[in-house]
């Protein structure tokens, strides 16, 4: 695939690659982390300490996603959420804001042909594996904290090797194509650099 049909994929809104993530077996004390993982119960909220930013990132973010999700208020719901969950599991939200882009172009009851369900195209048996019986992959939190969950835990699989963690999670390890899709979008619309704030620099220079 050339790098301009990558690009121009990656750019289409209507465009999504979900594949089928495979099941693994796991040790059950991997089984049990993941478990708490996906039945954490607090509020989202975003996990950036100054408000000043807290607000900037909001704004930028619901500005880029404006054309996808026309509603503000839901719109922050999804931002706050994916923000919450995917610094919880390690990750960078807009990386994870990329693979939404990719996966289900935004689109929370997307089901692809493999059955994978919602924004992060998880698949359901998933749910038999570290979940409850009652957990719905199309609810928007139930979703991105199952997909952050698993994306998590492929990086630790891969020894934080994002290219092959990401091949795993769309069920095409080894492959080039979706790895290069999600970098793309991540970089290409969802990159975005924090304001490097008066109080960082006197602590850099304090140590």
């Amino acid at each position: 695939m050339s790098v301009a049909l990558l690009a121009g994929l990656a750019g289409a809104p209507e465009q999504a690659l979900a594949g089928r993530q495979q099941y693994e077996p796991m040790a059950a004390s991997v089984r049990s982390a993941l478990h708490a993982a996906v039945s954490d119960a607090g509020a989202p909220e975003l996990l950036i300490a100054n408000a000043g930013e807290r607000v900037r990132w909001l704004q930028d973010m619901s500005r880029r996603l404006e054309k996808r999700i026309p509603d503000p208020h839901y719109r922050e719901e999804l931002l706050t959420a994916v923000h919450y969950e995917a610094t919880r599991a390690g990750l960078d939200p807009q990386l994870v804001l990329g693979l939404i882009q990719v996966e289900s172009g935004f689109r929370k009851y997307a089901v692809s042909s493999a059955g994978a369900r919602g924004f992060m195209q998880v698949m359901p048996f998933w749910i038999k594996a570290i979940g409850l019986p009652e957990d719905n992959l199309f609810h928007l939190r139930t979703n991105l904290r199952y997909g952050c969950t698993i994306l998590r835990h492929y990086l630790d699989i891969e020894k934080g090797d994002l290219y092959r963690a990401l091949g795993r999670y769309n069920g095409s390890l080894g492959k080039p194509e979706y790895p290069n899709l999600v970098r793309a979008a991540w970089e290409k619309h969802w990159g975005y650099q924090a304001l490097r704030l008066a109080s960082d620099d006197r602590g850099s220079r304090a140590n």
